[in-house]
């Protein structure tokens, strides 16, 4: 049912926009177009506005609504409309064995351009073939690579569905994830004394030597099965000469356990403070909540229902979880039961990014089989 020249054509298209994150206007566009001419009632909320990032090339979300024609459970599909850096001036490749890659100078935009170009050509195939459906929703959110702005702030008190199927994974068709991470950013502040470092070195406090004895005691990597922290960022003094009065360092906790990832901010708080006191500085540690973790039951419905789908059109499907955050993680916060699928990217976020067009395809006749499904 699916048309392969049309779909190909779907997402050259909309990887040909400029759409790094909080600068969508013109994929936005694009798809409020698409979604109006198939019969959607389309929206578009102020999102980038809520986020502080209003331009004349950001765009809030998109969210398009169809009614049903027959009864049914709501169901909810969703990709992002943004890409990472570099995504300006992208261009696509397409080999003759159906693969297409960026010009290696960008990224190609798979990421999300293969779940967006699904989902329109299943809404496409399903008006073509006057296929019987419950009530079908579409949410495109802005700035989901950074840590889902643009879902963070939708208004999900005018969605019907409760049920949400998020395409945003790299793997085969048919895998799934049900579990994503609590993630925390950490930015932490050790204030110390400064002095000459020849003539006066006893007058000052060293911030760095603070961190670095707060460094040593806290475990990172995989300090267990379903928990990670990571500190990737330091900055502080300014000259060689001089004791620094100052150190600013950046990490993360990721956690599949919410109570757990608090827990390790609490116990890095506690140590810096230790350490700082002990030289005689003092030290703040900021822990903001990026995206919250989730768990989706294996018989849940919204599971089941991807399972049964996927082995319909010839998929074998598979669950696992993810260290990654996504925009499920906000659709769950505000109570969507759903998963994030594979959806035709690899090597996301790097110059090397590609998908294969019959990936493409696949994912057009799952995204089908979920709309008969519902």
């Amino acid at each position: 049912m699916t048309d392969k020249t049309r779909l190909l054509d779907t997402f050259l298209t909309l990887t040909g926009f400029d759409s790094e994150s909080f600068g969508e206007r013109a994929i936005a566009d694009e798809l409020k177009k698409r979604l109006s001419a198939l019969g959607l009632t389309v929206e578009e909320d102020r999102a980038d506005e809520l986020c502080g990032q209003k331009s004349e090339n950001s765009a809030g979300n998109v969210y398009g609504f169809l009614p049903g024609n027959r009864p049914g459970t709501p169901i909810l599909l969703s990709s992002h409309m943004d890409t990472v850096k570099p995504g300006i001036g992208k261009r696509a490749v397409v080999s003759p064995d159906g693969t297409i890659t960026s010009d290696g100078t960008t990224v190609l935009g798979a990421d999300d351009a293969g779940g967006l170009s699904a989902i329109l050509e299943a809404l496409t195939v399903l008006r073509e073939d006057g296929i019987l459906h419950a009530d079908v929703e579409v949410l495109f959110p802005c700035a989901e690579e950074i840590y889902g702005r643009g879902s963070e702030v939708f208004d999900y008190g005018k969605l019907r569905a409760k049920e949400s199927y998020c395409f945003d994974l790299t793997g085969e068709i048919g895998e799934a994830v049900t579990r994503a991470p609590t993630i925390l950013s950490l930015n932490i502040t050790v204030e110390g004394r400064g002095a000459h470092a020849g003539f006066n070195p006893e007058d000052g406090i060293n911030a760095l030597t603070a961190a670095a004895r707060a460094l040593v005691r806290i475990p990172t990597g995989r300090v267990a099965e379903d928990t990670t922290v990571n500190f990737g960022r330091i900055e502080g003094g300014s000259v060689t000469n001089a004791v620094p009065a100052k150190v600013v360092l950046g990490g993360e906790i990721r956690s599949l356990r919410h109570e757990e990832a608090l827990r390790k901010s609490e116990e890095i708080t506690r140590i810096f403070a230790e350490e700082a006191e002990a030289l005689g500085a003092s030290a703040v540690v900021e822990s903001k909540e990026m995206v919250r973790a989730y768990e989706t039951p294996e018989d849940s419905p919204v599971v089941t229902r991807f399972a049964d789908a996927a082995r319909e059109v010839g998929l074998e499907p598979s669950f696992g979880y993810t260290f990654g955050g996504a925009d499920q993680n906000h659709f769950s916060k505000f109570g969507l039961s759903g998963i994030v699928a594979a959806s035709a990217m690899h090597d996301v976020h790097t110059v090397h990014e590609y998908t294969r067009l019959d990936e493409l395809e696949q994912l057009t006749a799952l995204i089908l089989a979920l709309i008969r499904k519902a």
